[in-house]
């Protein structure tokens, strides 16, 4: 919840006002529980977008990074409050999750990801992007799965698309 990806990400989306919510999944940090190889965590997502909307009623725009990515969007596609999903560093590399789910997601979807990034190379992540429902938006950034030297270009990259969708 505290790395430099997450903290931009949120940055760029409350630059436009929205409010943004950031939590550690269960065995993380200070959270309870233990890590429960992505299964509890979609429910750990589930239970913060249930939350967002008892607090906000406001559609929602998902963002994960890399872990948060692939369980939060697990939860984030059958939901129908939340509008629109960011995937950052998603992580493709040796198939360790399952990423079929994208076929019959048709929000607007983002995935934003280092071009040298350990746990995202990039055929693997543009075959997974290939196969996702429409519509959908990969931009491939200088750099690591965590952005090193280019978070900018990373948050300016969310604040654009969130522009674009926005205006549509």
């Amino acid at each position: 919840m505290h790395n430099k990806v997450v903290f931009h990400a949120m940055k760029a989306l409350n630059s436009f006002g929205f409010p943004v919510l950031r939590f550690n999944f269960r065995g993380t940090g200070l959270s309870a529980g233990e890590h429960d190889e992505g299964r509890g965590e979609v429910a750990d997502v589930e239970a913060a977008l249930a939350w967002l909307k008892r607090e906000f009623g406001l559609p929602i725009i998902f963002a994960g990074f890399s872990f948060g990515s692939a369980t939060g969007m697990r939860a984030a596609c059958p939901d129908g409050d939340v509008k629109a999903l960011i995937s950052l560093g998603t992580p493709v590399q040796g198939g360790a999750y399952s990423w079929s789910f994208l076929r019959d997601c048709s929000k607007p979807k983002l995935f934003v990801s280092g071009n040298h990034d350990q746990y995202g190379p990039r055929l693997a992540l543009e075959r997974v992007v290939a196969h996702a429902a429409r519509p959908k938006k990969l931009v491939l950034i200088p750099g690591d799965h965590f952005f090193q030297g280019h978070l900018g270009e990373m948050r300016m990259t969310v604040e654009k698309w969130v522009r674009e969708l926005l205006q549509k």
